[in-house]
């Protein structure tokens, strides 16, 4: 941990930049599924769902910044290497063999749900920890992701 003068105790820092690379990793892993489905997408609803999932890929991408920033606002180093997310992720892994609209709808909503539990539970954590400004962040992460998931969850609920 590098020294900052911020006045959460060095033991919380630590613990909460710990959560927040988790997070991180299971971030930058959706981001990289999102664009899978972005680029593979094949269907009648090709054109809607690659410019949806383009929407929700810039989202998320906003997302990684704001997680990895906070982990070295803290002193903390932000751990988004490949190797790094391949290995700490929590997300399942992307079905390859997805291509039409609906196998894409399933696994990304899938994706998005399970992020959301995970960053929702950062929520707990962090507030838990006394760190009330990673709470917000991971409240706004889950509220955006909550979002994101209805989108595209509504290409597949189309009766009840």
């Amino acid at each position: 941990m590098f020294s900052t003068k911020n006045d959460l105790s060095s033991k919380i820092r630590e613990q909460v930049v710990a959560i927040l690379n988790d997070r991180l990793a299971d971030c930058i892993d959706l981001h990289t599924q999102v664009k899978h489905a972005h680029w593979n997408v094949k269907g009648e609803e090709f054109i809607a769902l690659h410019k949806l999932f383009d929407e929700v890929n810039s989202a998320v991408e906003d997302y990684v910044d704001e997680i990895a920033e906070r982990a070295v606002q803290l002193g903390g180093v932000a751990h988004g290497t490949a190797r790094s997310v391949a290995s700490r992720s929590k997300l399942d892994e992307y079905p390859a063999s997805a291509v039409d609209c609906r196998e894409h709808v399933q696994a990304l909503s899938s994706a998005l749900a399970q992020f959301g539990k995970l960053a929702r539970a950062a929520i707990a954590q962090t507030d838990e920890l006394g760190d009330l400004v990673t709470a917000d962040l991971f409240t706004e992460v889950t509220r955006g992701i909550d979002k994101w998931l209805w989108f595209v969850e509504a290409h597949a609920q189309s009766k009840k």
